[in-house]
């Protein structure tokens, strides 16, 4: 496992690749920073620092307003149900938003539940958790805090929240 941090508009972002695939994406600070990554010590190897370049690049033009087309090679811990959210969240497109209510219809559960594994994201931004709003548009819950979750779908042009 290789980390490596790096700046953002919002803060520092501690990023995490493991066998060429990235598991770790936390704003500096957030619940959950580094949950999951009790693996074996930091060691490089090219795959991990490519993985890492990689995401750095993808968040600059993030950042920048653009719409990131790099396929990054991702690979969050969590169990079977928090990956299928996940890949759930995946789905949803850039500049678009969905409920909890929503995702749980989709994927036949609570939106408690569902609510509970986007918490858990380990992968913030790269699987845009921030995108998933309460009912009614509200905006809830981010594990990033409430004004990055903000600045997140401003970035995006995001304006249908409360």
């Amino acid at each position: 496992m290789l980390t490596k941090i790096c700046k953002s508009p919002l803060g520092e972002i501690i990023l995490a690749a493991e066998d060429g695939a990235l598991i770790g994406c936390w704003f500096r600070g957030q619940k959950y920073e580094l949950a999951g990554l009790d693996g074996p010590e930091e060691r490089e190897t090219e795959a991990d620092q490519s993985a890492l370049e990689r995401a750095e690049r993808w968040l600059s033009a993030y950042f920048a307003g653009e719409r990131p087309t790099v396929d990054l090679p991702l690979a969050p811990r969590g169990t079977v149900f928090q990956r299928r959210v996940w890949d759930a969240l995946r789905q949803i497109p850039y500049g678009e938003t969905r409920s909890y209510g929503a995702l749980a219809a989709a994927l036949s559960s609570s939106p408690r539940a569902v609510g509970a594994a986007v918490g858990r994201n380990p992968l913030s931004l790269l699987i845009p958790c921030h995108r998933v709003l309460g009912s009614g548009g509200a905006l809830t819950g981010y594990a990033g805090g409430l004004e990055r979750k903000r600045a997140l779908l401003a970035l995006e042009q995001i304006t249908d929240h409360t």
